[in-house]
């Protein structure tokens, strides 16, 4: 916290003399405060008013939690602040932070104060980074995840090949493992109009360095980097099933045994493992056996030959504490719900809601810890240390120190979605992997129609 932002602070709450903290509980307590989650299923949402609940048992501040629709998400908050009336704490995705920072819907030096009082080094770093503004940070980062390289360690090991964290590493996999029809070597995101295609694109081209913003707007693609991320793509296309493949191909190949590597999130760990009775592995006749989790890996951070440091594409959640909040209050229902309450906040959703903060002061790994242990599934639930070995989840929480998104760093979030919704990615790479144009034409292609987009 800056010596101006602790002086405003300070001054504002009085916090000198206990009269002023009494008076302050006493205001909180009989008027409580708001908070709007998207977090609106029916099991989710009774679980975060029991968490309100004991919070209040904790502190005497009632907390209203109020479901919204993500998709309505913006459109309430810009209403909400135009009539000075916006709920105290607002849960939401990354691609408000910033937008509202400069909108004046977020209080940062509130946000900064909780994340610096409960330890900003116990914050996985690039949950961290992509809330970052000037003066601290727009939100207190609450979960997140990571898209996966998912592949059958079995069989990797068996032939001697390193885990697939880099295009080479994957190319040699490809070339040891692809023996279609018994078994393909990857299942390539082909259906240009699948938002899916998008996101394995943006995860690719991240690995590789390539963003197609900068601080001022488009920036032209590097010709060489973007031509490497266009041979690498071809080649997991020729190493898949010909059609149109989107997730439902690649997870119905993996769970059947016909595919060596494919890009998922976490959300496919439970299944995994049999505990989820509509999307059942069918590798042996037992619809419910652990047994493709056993011979399953996963990579969360990957590198092209232009990156090496690589990238973990990621979603990230927030609590934003709002311009009109009862600060105090806020701080403390955010404080609570990131501490003494935080493994019950994974736990609404655990196989999506990695732990950012990975553990306190005294324990820095006492959430990840606690996450692990928590049970995941829906017909049938387990926790996730008893389905998969320990470096295995703590490559998947790894993910989010190192976590990206296409606009974040660079300001440009708005303009990288309007790039990605485009799908001109997904229609221009495609051509390219069918052979209708070359790697020059296809890089020309790319900057000439996605400089079109404002």
């Amino acid at each position: 916290m800056t010596t101006s932002t602790k002086s405003k602070r300070l001054t504002s709450l009085l916090v000198g003399t206990s009269l002023a903290l009494g008076l302050t509980m006493v205001s909180a307590s009989a008027d409580g405060i708001r908070f709007w989650t998207t977090e609106e299923q029916t099991p989710r949402l009774a679980m975060q008013q029991e968490m309100a609940k004991a919070f209040e048992a904790k502190t005497g501040i009632k907390v209203e939690v109020i479901p919204v629709t993500e998709k309505d998400l913006g459109t309430r908050a810009t209403a909400a602040f135009a009539a000075g009336d916006l709920p105290d704490v607002i849960y939401h995705p990354l691609q408000y932070a910033l937008p509202w920072v400069d909108a004046g819907i977020l209080d940062i030096d509130a946000a900064t104060e909780v994340i610096e009082e409960l330890g900003q080094g116990t914050f996985a770093p690039g949950a961290l980074n992509m809330a970052a503004v000037e003066d601290g940070f727009a939100s207190v980062p609450v979960d997140g995840w990571t898209q996966m390289i998912v592949y059958r360690k079995d069989l990797f090991d068996a032939k001697g090949l390193k885990a697939p964290s880099t295009f080479a590493d994957v190319e040699a996999a490809l070339k040891a493992l692809h023996n279609p029809p018994e078994m393909y070597g990857f299942v390539a995101a082909t259906k240009v109009d699948e938002n899916f295609m998008s996101q394995v694109l943006e995860h690719v081209f991240l690995a590789n360095g390539i963003s197609p913003v900068d601080a001022d707007g488009f920036k032209e693609l590097d010709a060489t980097k973007t031509k490497e991320v266009l041979e690498f793509y071809k080649a997991i296309v020729k190493a898949s099933p010909p059609g149109e493949l989107y997730w439902k191909q690649s997870r119905e190949l993996y769970f059947a045994g016909k595919a060596a590597m494919i890009i998922w999130s976490p959300f496919i760990l439970d299944e995994l493992a049999g505990l989820r009775d509509s999307a059942p592995p069918t590798i042996n006749d037992d619809p419910t056996s652990p047994a493709l989790a056993a011979k399953t890996g996963i990579v969360t951070n990957f590198a092209g030959p232009s990156n090496a440091a690589g990238a973990a594409w990621g979603d990230v959640r927030y609590f934003g504490i709002s311009s009109d909040a009862d600060i105090e209050a806020a701080q403390q229902f955010v404080t609570y719900s990131m501490n003494e309450g935080y493994t019950k906040t994974l736990a609404i959703a655990p196989e999506g809601k990695f732990p950012i903060r990975r553990g306190d002061k005294e324990n820095a790994t006492k959430f990840v810890d606690a996450w692990s242990k928590l049970p995941v599934g829906v017909d049938r639930k387990k926790p996730l240390a008893e389905l998969y070995p320990a470096e295995m989840i703590g490559e998947i929480v790894a993910g989010l120190d190192v976590a990206q998104r296409w606009g974040v760093k660079e300001g440009q979030l708005g303009l990288a979605s309007k790039i990605i919704n485009s799908q001109i990615f997904n229609q221009i790479v495609r051509k390219f992997t069918d052979g209708v144009i070359t790697g020059d034409e296809a890089v020309a292609s790319l900057n000439e129609e996605l400089a079109k987009i404002k």
